[in-house]
């Protein structure tokens, strides 16, 4: 079995839709069919500046050895920051490489349910459960006036973000997405939070 679970070990072919059903991928092309590992994925997502990227190196610490914790703005470079939609499949794919480690991914980035959920490759995983942390505008727009200019948040993006934090407060229980607002939270209640949400979920 190849990692790329999208590539058939048998004859190659690669499949732009995989076929999957329950923990196996079946290839459309010569009909070989392989087992993969197939875990949730965990969406810590919610506006800049509502504590994701802090949450990341103390959920390492907190979950070292269960799950795998990564930041999405890695790759937020070159093509893939052109292309949304490969931006997100990329994702996909390199979560679904890393689940055949044997432990959940935590994703730690801006993203909504629309983004992942129609995409081909969620077909890898046996759920997708997503946790916005949210914040008000002030302290939203206070912490990102902060950031260093190398960051390039002029007000336009600002207030950008913070429709972005409203619809996310508005839609989220539509959209099957929890929500923690961090406003007047410290880092560690709030690390507490997010740890004990995951270890909840973990298969």
């Amino acid at each position: 079995m190849g990692l790329d679970l999208r590539i058939c070990p048998a004859c190659g072919e690669r499949a732009d839709r995989p076929v999957v059903t329950d923990s196996i991928v079946s290839c459309a092309k010569c009909g070989h069919e392989w087992p993969f590992e197939k875990l949730p994925l965990f969406a810590l997502t919610g506006p800049s500046g509502a504590g994701k990227s802090t949450m990341g190196p103390l959920l390492a610490d907190r979950l070292a050895g269960d799950v795998v914790v990564l930041d999405q703005d890695i790759l937020w470079i070159g093509a893939l920051r052109d292309d949304v939609l490969d931006f997100r499949s990329v994702w996909l794919r390199m979560a679904a490489m890393l689940h055949q480690n044997g432990r959940p991914v935590v994703l730690c980035g801006t993203v909504a349910p629309p983004e992942f959920e129609p995409l081909p490759e969620r077909a890898f995983f046996s759920d997708i459960h997503y946790l916005a942390l949210v914040g008000t505008p002030s302290s939203l727009r206070a912490r990102l006036r902060a950031r260093p200019a190398w960051r390039e948040w002029d007000e336009e993006r600002i207030d950008e973000m913070l429709e972005f934090n409203d619809w996310l407060r508005k839609s989220a229980p539509g959209l099957g997405v929890d929500v923690f607002d961090t406003t007047d939270v410290s880092r560690e209640a709030t690390a507490d939070h997010v740890e004990k949400w995951i270890r909840a979920r973990l298969p």
